[in-house]
């Protein structure tokens, strides 16, 4: 993970590492990391305690979302504390719908293709020992039918993710009128006194 800093070298380092692994995995081993998606954390990473800002992170190999580590503040306000808490708790929800459903597509594409294969008598391998594989139209048809299956899934899914961000804009305008509020009080002390 890194500090939300442009161009920073602490940015590409987690990232090279991230990219870099995973590659060459055994089918048995995918299977094992698939079964744990939902009940594995996000990541273990824990910012430095000086720390002053969010830090994102490398994305998450179900999701493919990046996870956000929220800065917490010394002087938090409970209204502060609630919109962080919300946008924590979107974040979860979030990053869980994205694991669970990228997961679910690839185990139906496999198995697809799979079956368009036998259905054609071919194998799962060339003969030069390649993955076999599907034209674009074949594929269009998996698409097609994997979207028309989710789409009320994902009727819902957009409609919670718009219920959570207009709540956390409203939060969000909340917490800069406190601040701006307190601001302001702040000076009318320095001013009067």
């Amino acid at each position: 993970m890194a500090a939300l800093r442009p161009g920073s070298r602490a940015l590409r380092q987690p990232l090279c590492r991230s990219f870099a692994g995973g590659v060459g995995r055994l089918a048995g081993e995918r299977a094992t990391e698939r079964r744990d998606a939902a009940s594995s954390p996000v990541s273990r990473f824990c910012p430095p305690a000086q720390s002053c800002c969010d830090w994102i992170g490398p994305p998450d190999k179900y999701s493919n979302l990046r996870p956000v580590h929220f800065h917490i503040p010394e002087n938090e306000s409970p209204l502060e504390q609630r919109l962080r808490e919300l946008r924590q708790e979107t974040q979860e929800w979030n990053q869980q719908f994205w694991a669970n459903q990228n997961l679910s597509f690839n185990k139906e594409k496999e198995e697809f293709i799979y079956s368009r294969l036998q259905a054609k008598g071919s194998g799962l391998r060339t003969k030069s020992g390649q993955r076999a594989t599907l034209d674009a139209e074949e594929m269009a048809d998996f698409y097609k039918e994997f979207l028309n299956k989710n789409f009320q899934k994902h009727m819902c899914y957009n409609r919670d993710w718009y219920k959570r961000n207009f709540a956390i804009t409203f939060f969000m305008g909340k917490v800069a009128l406190e601040r701006m509020w307190s601001k302001l009080r702040q000076r009318q002390k320095k001013t009067g006194s």
